[in-house]
């Protein structure tokens, strides 16, 4: 690890990519501290910090939302765009043949994901700035409020979009799940102090261990369950063209445990949101109820353990098909041992992902949910933020980061003997 880091700084090319990944880094969490004019900051740290759903959504910002930033609603916006069109792209078969004419295709999908961004983002303004509206310092003209708050907020995810595109293409890593680690780990010291904070009032120490402990082991299983694979044996048969043989060699087909990644979670969250946020805007005491026995106590966790296990299943149903993968193997010549090409491939892939996806499913649940309980019963609530969702985004991230700080170094190694 040592000298992959030292190999950065040796090699012209990955320092540039490193140096302006540090840069784009730099901007964005100077654009974090550019607050939107009319905000009461105290008010809406109130806010967030009693318990409001919008502190789910500040930590992912790192910050920003807290202080009403020209980020406040961060990459999320590109996030969902991109989810939603890989959802159409299975679903509308005109974008599922752009997707396979290679390169020209995919960016005619990247174009129209990049408007669907602004799309997003600008009903999320508008939510945003009329659900803040109440915090709005006093004597602000609230239609100049509303529009500046809108095209702030707006411009500001488009600018982000943008960053992100630039360090995927000239930096290291993706874009977008850096931005988002970088404004994760921005929040850790804030939950060291808040931690001190409590051991000073008469917080238990053992109960901050207690914590601390599960959280280390939650990353240690989230490291095993994202690196583990189920390898299936495919051979190819021997094809004689002419004078030469080609194929009869072996390989494997890599199945994840963990197809969806943290999507699930994420699409499990905002669904629990939902009612909550429409409360905001009906003044009624049944609807005000439903939302908040939805979204705390045991009912809580429970459609949080459930929605979890149905998205991870409808997640991976979307994005793996036994079929087309059956057709693929068999169309290039290859085989399964001890399985007919064909339909029973297909049944066989079927039957072998539904039981990884169960194991996955029970991952991700207890991944979210253990978290919550443990803080419950220690009565430790200073990460309260850092939940499942955000451990796996970091966890992720990094060992994405190495696996393309490593891929560079790999490939300069040997680029003398290709030359």
């Amino acid at each position: 690890m040592l000298g992959n880091i030292g190999g950065i700084f040796n090699i012209a090319d990955l320092r540039k990519r490193f140096l302006f990944t540090i840069a784009m880094v730099f901007v964005f969490r100077l654009g974090v501290h550019i607050p939107v004019a009319g905000i009461d900051s105290s008010k809406l740290a109130n806010l967030i910090g009693s318990g409001s759903l919008l502190g789910f959504l500040d930590l992912f910002t790192g910050g920003a939302l807290i202080k009403f930033s020209i980020f406040a609603m961060g990459i999320i916006p590109y996030i969902n765009a991109s989810i939603i069109m890989q959802l159409l792209t299975v679903v509308i078969p005109q974008l599922e043949e752009l997707q396979k004419e290679g390169d020209s295709g995919r960016k005619q999908i990247a174009q129209y994901t990049r408007y669907l961004t602004i799309a997003l983002a600008a009903i999320q303004a508008v939510g945003m700035s009329f659900w803040l509206r109440g915090v709005v310092m006093p004597g602000t003209n609230m239609t100049v409020f509303l529009i500046m708050s809108v095209l702030s907020l707006t411009a500001g995810t488009a600018f982000v979009m943008w960053l992100s595109e630039l360090i995927t293409e000239f930096g290291i890593g993706n874009g977008a799940s850096l931005l988002i680690f970088i404004g994760i780990v921005s929040m850790m010291p804030s939950y060291i102090g808040q931690t001190f904070t409590l051991l000073k009032g008469g917080a238990s120490i053992i109960g901050v261990i207690v914590l601390l402990t599960v959280f280390i082991g939650i990353i240690v299983a989230i490291v095993a369950v994202q690196e583990a694979q189920r390898k299936i044996p495919v051979q190819y048969a021997k094809k004689i063209v002419g004078r030469k043989v080609y194929g009869g060699q072996s390989t494997y087909l890599p199945l994840r445990i963990n197809q969806g990644g943290v999507i699930p979670i994420i699409f499990a969250s905002s669904v629990l949101m939902f009612p909550a946020t429409i409360a905001q805007f009906i003044p009624n005491t049944f609807v005000q109820n439903i939302a908040m026995v939805m979204s705390s106590g045991t009912m809580y966790m429970v459609l949080f353990f459930a929605l979890i296990f149905f998205f991870t299943y409808f997640y991976t149903a979307i994005v793996f098909n036994p079929v087309e993968l059956s057709d693929n193997i068999k169309k290039y010549g290859g085989f399964i041992s001890g399985i007919r090409p064909g339909k029973p491939t297909a049944e066989f892939l079927e039957h072998t992902i539904t039981r990884l996806t169960l194991v996955g499913a029970l991952f991700l649940s207890l991944v979210a949910i253990v978290p919550i309980l443990v803080e419950d019963v220690t009565h430790v609530t200073s990460f309260r933020g850092l939940g499942g969702t955000a451990l796996l985004i970091i966890v992720g991230v990094a060992i994405d980061l190495v696996r393309q700080i490593e891929t560079h170094l790999v490939a300069r190694q040997y680029e003398g003997l290709l030359h």
